[in-house]
C-alpha cells in the first residue's frame, strides 16, 4: 500500500484491494443498494436467490473435479444452470444485467445473496 492509499485507509477506515477506490468510491452497502434497486421483480429475485449459490456451488465441485474427474459434468451443468436461472429472472425484470455495465457487479451479486439470508436486503 503505498502513501496515498495508507492515508486514505486512515480516513475511511478501508484496508487493501477493495478500498474505496477499488469500489468506485462507493461503499459496499452502495453497491449492493444498486443491485437490489436493480433486481426487483419477485420472479428475478427468486432466479438470483437460486442462481447464485448454484454457480457458487459450481465453482466448489469444479475444485473437487481437478481430483475427481467425473465431476466435471456436474460442475459444467450447475454452472450453466446457475446462469440461466439468473438470465431468465432479468427476462423477467425487463433489464440487462448490471455486469454489463459495469464487471464489478459480477462479485456484488454474491454479497447480495449473503444479505438476503441474513435479512438485510
Amino acid at each position: 500500500m503505498d502513501t496515498e492509499e495508507s492515508q486514505r485507509a486512515s480516513v475511511t477506515g478501508q484496508k487493501g484491494a477493495f478500498s474505496t477506490a477499488t469500489l468506485g468510491g462507493h461503499s459496499r452497502e452502495q453497491w449492493v443498494a444498486r443491485y437490489a434497486r436493480s433486481h426487483q421483480h419477485p420472479v428475478n429475485r427468486l432466479c438470483h436467490t437460486l442462481g447464485i449459490p448454484t454457480i457458487l456451488l459450481s465453482l466448489a465441485v469444479s475444485l473437487l473435479a481437478l481430483f475427481v474427474h467425473r465431476l466435471w459434468t456436474l460442475a459444467l451443468g450447475l454452472f450453466v444452470a446457475g446462469w440461466l436461472l439468473q438470465f431468465v429472472g432479468h427476462a423477467f425484470e425487463g433489464k440487462p444485467p448490471e455486469f454489463f455495465h459495469d464487471w464489478r457487479f459480477l462479485f456484488v451479486g454474491v454479497r447480495w445473496w449473503w444479505a438476503k439470508m441474513r435479512g438485510r436486503v
